[in-house]
């Protein structure tokens, strides 16, 4: 069996503002063209899992570039980050646009982007992608992953730094949307991710929606307690084939 060779790097963009962020980005090596992910990490910050799946997707044929949020709190260990980030209240989303937009920029001036860019997270950062989907013109897919606060129930969740519940924003979304989703997770939970559903459809935008038994919030991470390989194994499957279908084709090894 064969594998694709990869190219790792840390790189800059500009972001919000102007400022420059750091993110890692990996591809496949090589001259082909490709479509092009940027991977949303979630609140515990830039860390390990947000490597880990950024490869991952190198691995399987995308260009992808994982943004590290929360470089404007300086250095330090992923928990101490996510810890300031949290006590602010999160990443206001302006800031979170902006940084975004910087990421697409990149993605697109690369000599290997085929133009295509697809907008991927987790946890906190499926509420990000959901939130860039709506903000943000010229995505070509959208994967939220059991993204938390894309449907607001707690007026408390509503804030100076994100003013609006994404789920509100929907009708501008204009890209095909994927969902994956634990049927145990309370945040959300299957009534908001029934809720999201109606309104999607009410709307008449492209989607699919996957949701599995036995499973709750971040089943897709091997080190942590709440993995489970099975329904994992065939979400990424589910997110590799929308990823192919929309921003794609993507690179196979021979």
């Amino acid at each position: 069996m064969s594998y694709l060779p990869m190219t790792t790097d840390i790189v800059s963009f500009e972001g919000h503002n102007g400022a420059k962020g750091q993110a890692y980005y990996a591809r496949p090596s090589g001259s082909q063209k490709l479509g092009g992910v940027i991977l949303i990490h979630h609140l515990p910050a830039w860390d390990d899992w947000c490597i880990e799946a950024c490869r991952k997707l190198a691995h399987f044929g995308f260009a992808c570039i994982a943004p590290n949020l929360y470089f404007r709190e300086g250095p330090g260990s992923p928990d101490d980050v996510g810890a300031k980030v949290r006590a602010r209240g999160g990443v206001p989303d302006e800031q979170f646009l902006g940084d975004t937009a910087g990421c697409m920029k990149f993605l697109r001036a690369q000599q290997e982007s085929n133009g295509k860019v697809a907008v991927m997270g987790f946890c906190s950062g499926g509420r990000h992608a959901w939130l860039a989907g709506c903000g943000l013109p010229g995505f070509d897919a959208i994967v939220d992953c059991w993204g938390g606060n894309v449907v607001v129930d707690d007026p408390k969740d509503i804030t100076p730094a994100r003013p609006v519940a994404p789920i509100d924003l929907t009708a501008k979304m204009t890209a095909p949307v994927l969902g994956i989703f634990g049927n145990e997770d309370q945040r959300p939970n299957p009534d908001q991710v029934n809720r999201t559903e109606e309104i999607l459809k009410k709307l008449g935008k492209t989607y699919e929606f996957h949701r599995y038994d036995g499973v709750g919030h971040g089943f897709f991470a091997a080190e942590r307690p709440a993995y489970r390989a099975e329904q994992a194994t065939d979400g990424w499957k589910k997110v590799y084939a929308f990823l192919d279908k929309n921003i794609g084709p993507r690179v196979k090894a021979s």
